[in-house]
């Protein structure tokens, strides 16, 4: 398949998806209390938000492909080796495993922290620096937020615990 094909493929399948949670999934499966006093804290406003973006991602694919020239090559086959990609998947499904096992031993933020830049070197990231940063600031610019600006308490680990 070529790019452009794919980003179609992809845009309209987050462009059905987002609508399928704002307009079916959200309004009957999450219930929120009517006297949320903050929006920020209210069960609804995540999902929103991210079914939200979701349908821009969605649109920005479609556009972008509609941008991308028509290339009337052969298709090249998605992956080159089925055996390293079936390795990756394996190793995807031991990280997802451990990361559930270390959760109430490590804490959350400590988890997704390794979780994170375990992925990254998995998927082999060309940009490994970022991806490092990446793992070990977004998860306690979060924890700093959740715990300290909105109150809600993060799991904490056995051995280390965060302020």
């Amino acid at each position: 398949m070529h790019n452009r094909t794919i980003q179609i493929q992809l845009g309209v399948g987050a462009l059905l998806a987002s609508g399928f949670l704002l307009l079916v999934a959200i309004p009957n499966w999450v219930s929120s209390p009517s006297n949320v006093p903050n929006i920020i804290l209210s069960p609804l406003f995540w999902p929103n938000t991210l079914a939200g973006l979701t349908g821009l991602v969605g649109l920005g694919l479609l556009l972008t492909s509609i941008r991308s020239p028509k290339l009337n090559t052969a298709a090249v086959p998605d992956v080159d080796d089925r055996a390293a990609a079936y390795v990756r998947l394996f190793a995807m499904a031991v990280i997802m495993g451990l990361t559930m096992f270390a959760l109430p031993r490590l804490g959350m933020v400590w988890t997704s922290m390794l979780a994170f830049a375990s992925v990254a070197f998995l998927i082999r990231t060309s940009h490994p620096v970022a991806a490092l940063i990446s793992a070990v600031v977004m998860p306690l610019v979060l924890y700093i937020f959740f715990a300290h600006v909105a109150g809600v308490a993060i799991p904490q680990g056995v051995f280390v615990r965060l302020p």
